[in-house]
C-alpha cells in the first residue's frame, strides 16, 4: 500500500507487543475529549480486540527511522511513534455486510494538521479496498470538530447516531453513584 504520508514521517506495522503503547495512545484520545480517573476498560479492549486481523500501524519520525534501520546493532531504538492507526472489522447492521472499522486513529497534538491523519485514513481505504471491503465505518465524538471536518472531508456521511441518557448520576470519569434509595 503507497504510503502517502507527509515528508518526515514512516508508516510502520505494529504487533501485539504493542498493547501497553496502544493503550497509551487510547488513553490519550478519551482524555481529550473526557478526563476520567480510570480507564481499565481500554486495556479490555485492547486485549479482547488486538490480534493478527486487526492490523495495527504507527506513525514514526522518518529519519530516525533510517538510522536504525542502518545500525549494526539493536542499540538504537525506533523513535516513540507520533500516530497510530487501528483496524478490524465489523458487521453493518442494516445490510449483513462485514466491513473496515476504524478502531482508532490519533495523532499527537503536536504533529497534527500536517496530513498525517488524512493519510491514515487512506492508507486505511486502501487495505479495506484489497480485502474486498465496499465500506469503512467508525465512531467519533461528537465535540471533536477537527475529526469531523476529515472524515467529513474523506467522504464519510452519518449512518446513524449513538445517543445516551444517564440513568444514575455520574462522577467525573464516568463512574456511577448509587441512587440514594
Amino acid at each position: 500500500m503507497l504510503n502517502q504520508l507527509p515528508p518526515g514521517y514512516s508508516l510502520r506495522l505494529g504487533s501485539g507487543l504493542d498493547r501497553a503503547l496502544l493503550l497509551r495512545f487510547m488513553q490519550r484520545t478519551y482524555h481529550e475529549v473526557e478526563a476520567a480517573d480510570s480507564y481499565a476498560h481500554l486495556a479490555q479492549t485492547v486485549e479482547q480486540y488486538l490480534s493478527h486481523e486487526t492490523p495495527l500501524w504507527w506513525v514514526v519520525p522518518a529519519h530516525e527511522v533510517c538510522l536504525e534501520a542502518l545500525a549494526p546493532t539493536s542499540a538504537l531504538r525506533s523513535p516513540p511513534p507520533v500516530a497510530c492507526l487501528w483496524l478490524g472489522t465489523a458487521i453493518d447492521q442494516v445490510h449483513g455486510d462485514s466491513h473496515t472499522h476504524v478502531f482508532l486513529l490519533y495523532v499527537m497534538p503536536e504533529h497534527r494538521c500536517k496530513g498525517i491523519g488524512k493519510a491514515l485514513m487512506l492508507h486505511a481505504e486502501a487495505w479495506a479496498t484489497a480485502r474486498g471491503d465496499r465500506r469503512m465505518g467508525l465512531q467519533v465524538f461528537q465535540a471533536n470538530q477537527a475529526a469531523l471536518n476529515l472524515y467529513q472531508g474523506l467522504g464519510f456521511q452519518t449512518q446513524s447516531l449513538w445517543m445516551v441518557k444517564p440513568l444514575r448520576e455520574e462522577k467525573a470519569g464516568g463512574r456511577r453513584q448509587e441512587a440514594e434509595g
